[in-house]
């Protein structure tokens, strides 16, 4: 029986080449959509999940309001961790990361090599995470100063081996340290949430205090079976007034917490799960960059839509063609086929299709997985699709599909009475067929939200490169790692500063992009600091001629300057913190600060000297915080401003200057704007890939509407024929073919238009500085959406028009 189904499918598919075409076509593209969106979901969901202990694994964030500043930190303080292991037996065990190092620069052979994926780590760290050790014993491999587990990779790199244990490593050209290798560690999997190379060890670190009040070191906790981290996280009330409290009373004149609270302060501290991160945290001083939960439910439903526009287009052409059928399915009847019968023969009928599309699909998505890959930032494999459970996801699609784009076809189709098809009382028109102009309409509403969709990330993307940012992000060359240099770094400075095309050169280990350097200090506005004038805010470091390299413009005051030897307890703070302080004049005004040492905790005073114009240090997505400089020689960065139009040239003289200094290191640079572009990939991204998702939603669209195009053209051929007969001129008969597909359009738009607003102004809500959503907006979605259906279906309506109508007409 299945073999006279399968016989009778094929058969149609063959009689109906356009109508097939169109329908293996749409689900192909469709099916292709779905299957990389779903291996790209699958992968962002699999992030950190294959750590044994992941499940019971969670990050201490930190949570801070100081005197209007706010802090949403991935970082928690240096005794955090050991603390709520030795006070809490819930904790079975800890390990903190301490990354403020940044890179380490590692000697092979007479070069050094720039690591940037290092951190040190407690000897706790294979009992928190999974980290298979090709060679070394995990229980001893941290445990002992100056030593490195690497990865495999990275092992190969130095010694081309993995038997690597017992040998050492060298770091930093002027301070050379020599680690000893201690274990060597599987490459940690690209879906983790921290990608390290090199892990050395913490014991003897220097930033080690016990300082509750410093907050550097990302730490993780592992819970005890069957304990609510929910609950657990009420301990950390204890915590903060039996640790942190005491050593806030160092520095500050406060009694309570509460006292702390009803000033409009706050400190928090709070677990996220191991495997939320990746997705749901989006803090300062993350290991990495992570993704975005909102994204992973846009594009599911996105991809889910695109396949249920494939669907809907088979299900409007098979019922639209049901005309053709329905004599068929009489007879069929009358020789006494049952209507399950009939059923089995439909459904497999698009299962067949389905199947069909489905190798279209595959081949699809292994043509444009490079593509895709690039698009989306991604690493994933074409042959994972092969494995088990995606071998089993690609058997049941068809299936799932098949029934789902079939099903209703199926059950309308085998429905007919017989008496009555045979006599001829079925009518397949348009008009009559509800259903189909709801799928319709929702075929182009998914659309039409897709277009608004794009329109709008990409205005926010434009307006996020053409927004007045504070600061002049052109044409400012960054040499990274000067820092290295050491006592040459000021003799490299002033070589390239005479370079022709250079204008101006500054150290410049903080720069107004997210991913640089960041340093968060208390302040007070009275000597005695209590928790009504004391505040937190970000600390740069700054030279002479920053102000003029960045392109910072004075608001009030002065910059720093060689001519006053006072300077170096001078401070120049931003317009926010100028709003926070509500000095009438804060030049001139003092802020007060500790600092801690081998000798104890000493306050310094600051006399404020100027006043910067606001401008952006971090991404768009956050507000303008307050922000001080200090006179410093942040040398680990140097920005020079450079005016030529001969970049490249430029560089390489760049470089050239660097060998002559530091032959022996790597030479490397940036361009802020790249750097400041980097904050936004995602975005980019986004909008690349929404607007690839949106052409093949209006493509899928398209096609269904060309098939109900030309099937209607072809069931009104006589009624087109006697219409011409009558002097109906070309004009009319297109206009009565298009009229009622337009409308459809029309409300499809005005259905799509609330749910777009809806959707985009959630997305832009992420954003402190965003475009408004004007009406425009949905209005050329809308007409761009006429336009292409206009185009769509009035070239079926065209060529209908223009066919004779003696040919139309002569069997009557």
């Amino acid at each position: 029986m299945l073999k006279n189904y399968l016989k009778i499918a094929w058969r149609n598919l063959l009689k109906n080449k356009t109508f097939s075409l169109i329908n293996i076509t749409g689900l192909a593209s469709g099916l292709a959509c779905f299957i990389l969106i779903a291996l790209y979901v699958a992968d962002e969901l699999s992030y950190d999940r294959y750590h044994e202990k992941a499940n019971r694994t969670y990050r201490i964030n930190s949570d801070i309001v100081f005197g209007g500043n706010k802090l949403n930190l991935a970082v928690s303080s240096d005794p955090m961790g050991e603390t709520l292991k030795k006070d809490y037996p819930q904790v079975e065990s800890y390990v903190r990361f301490y990354t403020s190092d940044g890179y380490r620069m590692v000697k092979k052979g007479s070069q050094y090599i720039r690591e940037d994926n290092v951190a040190h780590a407690d000897s706790t760290l294979f009992d928190v995470f999974t980290l298979p050790l090709i060679a070394g014993e995990a229980k001893t491999a941290l445990t002992e100063p100056a030593t490195v587990i690497v990865s495999a990779s990275t092992a190969k790199k130095y010694y081309g081996t993995t038997d690597v244990v017992g040998k050492t490593l060298e770091t930093d050209e002027h301070k050379s340290t020599l680690y000893k290798i201690t274990g060597v560690y599987k490459d940690i999997p690209h879906n983790s949430h921290f990608k390290l190379d090199l892990i050395f060890s913490m014991q003897k670190l220097d930033y080690q205090m016990g300082n509750f009040l410093s907050n550097n070191f990302q730490t993780y906790i592992v819970l005890q079976p069957g304990v609510n981290y929910k609950n657990f996280e009420k301990n950390f009330t204890q915590v903060i007034d039996k640790y942190v409290l005491p050593q806030a009373k160092q520095f500050m004149n406060i009694n309570s917490m509460d006292e702390f609270k009803k000033a409009g302060n706050r400190l928090e501290y709070s677990l996220i799960p191991l495997t939320d991160i990746h997705l749901h945290s989006n803090r300062q001083a993350e290991l990495g960059v992570n993704g975005n939960i909102q994204y992973v439910y846009i594009f599911s439903a996105v991809a889910i839509f695109v396949l249920l526009l494939a669907c809907i287009n088979f299900m409007n052409l098979s019922t639209a063609r049901s005309a053709n059928r329905a004599k068929e399915v009489g007879i069929r009847k009358v020789l006494g086929t049952e209507r399950g019968s009939l059923i089995n023969q439909f459904l497999t009928e698009s299962t067949l299709t389905v199947v069909i599309a489905t190798v279209f699909a595959v081949a699809i998505v292994w043509l444009t997985m490079s593509w895709f890959n690039n698009l989306s930032g991604k690493q994933l494999s074409f042959l994972s699709l092969f494995q088990p459970q995606y071998i089993l996801f690609l058997t049941a699609l068809p299936l799932v599909v098949g029934l789902l784009a079939g099903g209703y076809p199926a059950f309308f189709l085998s429905s007919f009475k017989p008496i009555s098809v045979l006599k001829g009382k079925i009518n397949a028109g348009f008009k009559r067929s509800t259903l189909r102009n709801v799928l319709v309409v929702f075929q182009f509403a998914t659309s039409i939200i897709l277009i608004v969709g794009t329109i709008i990330v990409y205005r926010q993307l434009n307006f996020i490169q053409t927004k007045k940012l504070g600061f002049n992000k052109d044409q400012v060359l960054i040499v990274n790692g000067t820092g290295g240099l050491w006592n040459k770094s000021e003799a490299f400075k002033e070589d390239v500063s005479k370079l022709a095309g250079v204008s101006g050169a500054t150290f410049a280990g903080y720069l107004p992009v997210s991913n640089s350097s960041r340093n968060d200090n208390t302040y007070s506005t009275s000597p005695v600091m209590d928790s009504k004038n004391g505040f937190n805010m970000q600390t740069w470091l700054a030279d002479y001629d920053y102000f003029k390299v960045m392109g910072m413009e004075m608001m009030k005051g002065r910059e720093f300057s060689k001519d006053f030897g006072t300077d170096t307890t001078a401070m120049i703070i931003n317009e926010s913190l100028a709003k926070i302080l509500g000095f009438k004049d804060p030049i001139g005004q003092k802020l007060y600060t500790y600092y801690q040492d081998q000798f104890g905790n000493r306050l310094i005073s600051y006399t404020i000297i100027g006043v910067v114009k606001d401008f952006h240090f971090e991404s768009l997505r956050q507000g303008i915080g307050p922000l001080c400089f200090r006179l410093g020689k942040p040398d680990w960065v140097t920005a020079f401003k450079v005016n030529t139009a001969n970049i490249n040239d430029l560089v390489k003289s760049v470089e050239a200057k660097w060998k002559t200094y530091a032959p022996s290191m790597p030479f490397s640079y940036q361009f802020l704007d790249d750097a400041f572009d980097n904050m936004y990939r995602v975005e980019q991204r986004t909008g690349k890939l929404g607007l690839t998702l949106a052409i093949i939603a209006i493509l899928i669209a398209c096609l269904g509407l060309f098939g109900l195009a030309t099937y209607m053209a072809e069931q009104r051929i006589k009624e087109i024929g006697v219409r011409k007969v009558l002097g109906a001129s070309v004009s009319n008969l297109v206009t009565m073919l298009s009229k009622d597909f337009l409308k459809l359009v029309v409300i499809s738009t005005l259905l799509a238009v609330p749910l777009a607003w809806w959707a985009m102004n959630k997305w832009l809500q992420d954003f402190a500085y965003r475009v408004n959503i004007g009406w425009w907006v949905f209005a050329a979605a809308g007409v761009l959406a006429l336009l292409i259906a206009v185009l769509t279906v009035s070239s079926q309506a065209i060529r209908a028009a223009l066919s004779n109508p003696v040919k139309s007409l002569r069997t009557e």
